[in-house]
């Protein structure tokens, strides 16, 4: 009997770099568009109504937006040179813009003020983020970890306002229809994780939503009757509101959103690689900042608006355990494609929000528990690493529990630390610069938040003070229970404890390998 020809595949080098089967990656796509189809075509549907536009005028906004995201998530996860951090990451409209932008309609502005600033603000920030991207340095877990803790958390509010019907003003608002659809639909999604296949845990979100908007249908609580107005097929129509036009006022307003975007950005892009257990550099940073700017700057140009990656897709990608960017290009695909067919789009927006709500739960609670893991990978001992956590966490959750905290502040302050995931980020790095890279007035036990050290090192004029039990093994020097003690050359001490504080080291190994470099 012949035998079998070899497999000459090889595997990817990168998890990102898996390759499914298109129906695989279509399916897994589906899920990642329906877990921010809300988010997406709710910055259009906010602007629409402020700059007074029809109805019609409001849906091609939406058609726009959907039809940019879509582009902007193949750039980010397909890549091209320079462009594109090749991670599975959902790019859409940013929510952070938004309260900007409303500022500008109400400062007598018009939409061409909006997509003006946009566009400029957007170019600067293309240039800047081979800069921007420097700060990866910065973000060692210490600072990772809380942010995307806070990521997570930010979002349950998101989760919980859909999960009671998503407009506070409509009829039934938190009722217990809607709540208990939003229960069914996460209860759902556990069953279908606990069952003994993979396919269909993988699966369980989308199932859980198509499950739920079957049983919301039955119940009488999904509309689908406008599914049929407007057009089947639309192609977004450039600068179809007319030219932008420049104010400088709203450009500086603006550019002070792209940073908090590349902010955002920047987070999501740590937050995905750690998800995903995959190397992320400042070089790839920088290439998904520049995917990022990019996009936002030809987003006005089709009537759309700043685009960022979404925080809720990173949870998508924890919990199905699917790390392929090419899904995630997939769901770009199919985000263009309802981009130009608004009638699949209609059909869409029409799964009740409490759907929504249910599943949400479930994927925000992830990436919170994925910087709760990434957390517990920081040493505490002899640092001030703990206070860190705890100052930053406190501003991420300060704008969640009290939203209205800093409208006295200046505008360009309450834009920032408005939003808990960029004061996060800010505070986390802020401190961490202050703790573990400013080294003056430093010193070892000097606060209630810092305890012993289980990483020993010792500096060549520290051997005499050796502890008891210590002794000297073959020119080494062991502890008591015989493990032997790093002795750092004095010209590599202080770089050994600053990674030590940091928790870029944390076993003697590391310690050792640092020595010798």
């Amino acid at each position: 009997m012949a035998e079998a020809a070899p497999d000459t595949r090889t595997k990817p080098t990168r998890p990102e770099d898996e390759r499914l089967s298109i129906g695989a990656s279509f399916a897994y796509g589906l899920q990642h568009v329906l877990t921010m189809y809300g988010g997406i075509i709710a910055v259009p549907l906010i602007m629409g109504g402020a700059a007074g536009l029809a109805p019609g005028e409001i849906g091609l906004l939406i058609a726009s937006c959907l039809f940019i995201g879509g582009l902007a998530t193949i750039l980010q996860s397909f890549g091209l040179p320079f462009f594109g951090s090749q991670l599975p990451l959902v790019q859409g409209v940013s929510f952070a813009g938004v309260a900007t932008m409303l500022a500008i309609l109400d400062g007598g502005g018009g939409l061409g003020d909006v997509f003006g600033a946009v566009l400029v603000a957007s170019l600067i920030g293309l240039l800047i983020a081979p800069f921007f991207a420097q700060i990866i340095r910065f973000f060692p877990p210490v600072v990772t970890g809380v942010v995307i803790t806070t990521i997570g958390l930010t979002l349950m509010p998101v989760a919980a306002n859909w999960a009671m019907g998503g407009n506070a003003e409509a009829e039934g608002y938190g009722s217990m229809a809607n709540i208990g659809l939003a229960g069914l639909t996460l209860a759902i999604v556990l069953i279908l994780s606990k069952v003994n296949s993979a396919t269909l845990s993988r699966l369980s979100i989308l199932l859980a939503i198509v499950i739920g908007t079957i049983v919301a249908a039955v119940l009488g609580m999904a509309d689908f009757s406008g599914v049929g107005d407007g057009a089947v097929v639309a192609f977004p129509t450039p600068f179809a509101f007319g030219w932008p036009t420049f104010d400088v006022a709203a450009i500086v307003s603006m550019f002070i959103v792209i940073i908090v975007t590349m902010t955002e950005t920047t987070a999501d892009i740590l937050a995905v690689g750690e998800v995903v257990k995959t190397k992320v550099n400042s070089r790839r940073i920088a290439d998904g900042l520049r995917a990022d700017m990019l996009s936002s700057a030809v987003a006005p140009v089709f009537n759309s608006f700043p685009q960022t990656a979404f925080a809720q897709n990173v949870g998508l990608v924890a919990i199905t355990g699917v790390k392929s960017r090419f899904v995630v290009s997939a769901g770009g695909v199919i985000l263009v494609v309802l981009g130009l067919f608004p009638l699949v789009g209609r059909v869409v927006a029409a799964i009740p929000t409490p759907v929504l709500g249910g599943a949400g739960v479930v994927l925000f609670g992830t990436v919170a528990a994925a910087g709760i893991r990434t957390l517990a990978k920081v040493r505490y001992e002899n640092n001030m690493n703990l206070i860190i956590v705890a100052v930053s966490l406190a501003f991420g959750l300060i704008p969640v529990v009290q939203p209205t905290f800093y409208d006295a502040f200046p505008d360009w302050f309450t834009i920032i630390f408005h939003s808990g995931i960029s004061s996060a980020a800010l505070m986390a790095v802020l401190l961490n610069i202050v703790f573990n890279h400013i080294r003056a007035g430093n010193t070892d036990n000097s606060s209630v938040f810092v305890a012993g050290t289980s990483v020993r090192l010792l500096k060549q004029v520290d051997l005499q003070s050796l502890r008891e039990g210590d002794s000297v093994v073959g020119g080494k020097v062991v502890d008591a229970d015989g493990e032997e003690v790093p002795v750092v050359p004095d010209d590599r001490y202080e770089v050994v404890r600053r990674k030590v504080a940091s928790g870029e080291i944390t076993s003697r190994d590391e310690v050792r390998a640092v020595c010798e470099e």
